[in-house]
């Protein structure tokens, strides 16, 4: 099982899963979900401990997130990115997007590294930052899951009408 596929069990990704995950509601509220992240580690400078309880609200949120919305055909460009991201974790991304995709990734966590220094330190200017950083290549690899998964439509009507 690789990471991709660990991760996507953990959070219990069937066909049903990603089609609901799919609806642009899931993965713009998801966005809307940094920040509050974000707000709710910092509050510990208020509330102590009891932060966590924000923490944990975020992270039960984010589990639900992908469920709670009808399930979507690739209609809309956040919907043909997720299923591309699913094509990605199921080991189905052609040579040529390998490495912009890395990059992307790589570029993801390096936010998630100035977040995490930002929040750890109290420290505004890295986690705005990472902030950017982290939901800049969210949107660019949604884009390019998208356009993987446009050339896998492509392909798989191409194999069809040989």
């Amino acid at each position: 099982m690789t990471r991709k596929n660990a991760a996507a069990a953990v959070h219990g990704m069937s066909d049903e899963t990603w089609k609901r995950h799919a609806n642009p509601w899931s993965v713009w509220t998801r966005f809307a979900s940094i920040p509050a992240f974000e707000l709710a580690v910092w509050s510990r400078q208020w509330l102590g401990w009891w932060c966590l309880a924000a923490v944990v609200a975020v992270v039960v949120w984010l589990w639900l997130n992908v469920r709670l919305f009808e399930p979507v055909g690739p209609t809309s460009w956040t919907a043909r990115g997720i299923y591309g991201e699913q094509l990605h974790v199921d080991g189905k991304v052609p040579v040529e997007h390998k490495m912009t995709l890395n990059w992307l990734i790589a570029a993801g966590l390096a936010g998630f590294a100035l977040i995490a220094w930002g929040l750890i330190a109290m420290n505004v200017w890295p986690l705005t930052l990472g902030t950017v950083t982290v939901v800049l290549a969210q949107l660019w690899r949604i884009d390019r899951y998208g356009l993987l998964f446009q050339q896998y439509l492509r392909e798989q009507s191409a194999d069809g009408a040989t």
